[in-house]
């Protein structure tokens, strides 16, 4: 009897994913199957077809790392695919600690002190786990801004948010893929995953696709209720002491309409709280 495992799971869609074309082999006539056919994938790799069949339907989940690197390469894995590929083949026993949602209180106060940036920490399943100011004010036209893959793909404001949406939802997707790689077993990351899947065909149709993508440095087009159109640069940085927690930081150009448009949005959020305050 085969199994639906995360081994699996990912070979069977990246092998759909793949055109003949792609890897140097004819297309003869009308295919049946999606993507390459299991005995071409195990072809590329040097491996039986049977043994590659093992290892798709669950019945082989200990390929040595010669076969993995091999799967790779008849794959086309980039590094990070193939790391992912890596990991979900290791026992439980070298998965990563056990996750907190606690942000440490001076990485809180480092957050705070940066006024004019918005800054927040999100943890493996794209939760947000903590922001300053400027983070909540940015994210304020969202019904709930505590999980930025709910944010991106439940939430109406979403789609008006995030000027660049496709791009930004295939990121979120393969962020969160790649969180699931380093624990295939996290019950926060599989009940953010059911929901989604439930709630938006977008979201299901792009996890199905097993993308991986760590979150780099790169722009982003947003769109603010209050200030308008703004072009941002974002960093994320691992939390030492809490390796699964990512610290997120939105910059804008110096002396750019960006930058000014922040000035705007503190300001604005500073006199709103101080007059909460004084009632």
């Amino acid at each position: 009897m085969s199994q639906s495992t995360p081994l699996g799971e990912f070979l069977r869609a990246r092998r759909e994913a793949l055109k003949p074309q792609d890897v140097g082999l004819p297309e003869y006539g009308r295919r049946r199957v999606k993507g390459l056919r299991r005995e071409e994938v195990a072809m590329l790799a040097g491996m039986s077809s049977d043994y590659y069949v093992r290892l798709e339907q669950g019945r082989e989940t200990s390929p040595s790392p010669q076969v993995v690197e091999a799967l790779a390469r008849a794959l086309s894995l980039d590094e990070e695919a193939t790391e992912h590929l890596h990991r979900l083949i290791r026992p439980p026993a070298r998965r990563r600690a056990a996750t907190t949602d606690q942000v440490s209180p001076q990485l809180l106060q480092l957050m705070d002190s940066w006024s004019t940036s918005p800054a927040f920490v999100l943890g493996p399943a794209l939760d947000i786990l903590a922001a300053n100011t400027m983070a909540t004010a940015l994210h304020e036209g969202f019904a709930a801004a505590d999980n930025l893959a709910r944010m991106v793909f439940t939430d109406p404001a979403g789609r008006e948010f995030y000027q660049d949406w496709e791009r930004v939802a295939h990121s979120c997707v393969a962020e969160l893929r790649a969180a699931y790689g380093h624990d295939p077993e996290s019950p926060r990351i599989n009940q953010i995953v059911d929901e989604l899947c439930s709630a938006s065909p977008a979201f299901a149709e792009l996890w199905a696709r097993h993308e991986v993508k760590s979150k780099t440095q790169e722009g982003k087009h947003l769109r603010h209720p209050r200030v308008g159109d703004l072009h941002i640069r974002f960093s994320a940085f691992t939390v030492n002491g809490a390796p699964h927690q990512e610290l997120v930081v939105y910059q804008a150009e110096p002396a750019s309409a960006t930058a000014a448009a922040f000035e705007r949005l503190r300001s604005s959020t500073a006199r709103m709280l101080h007059k909460n305050d004084v009632i």
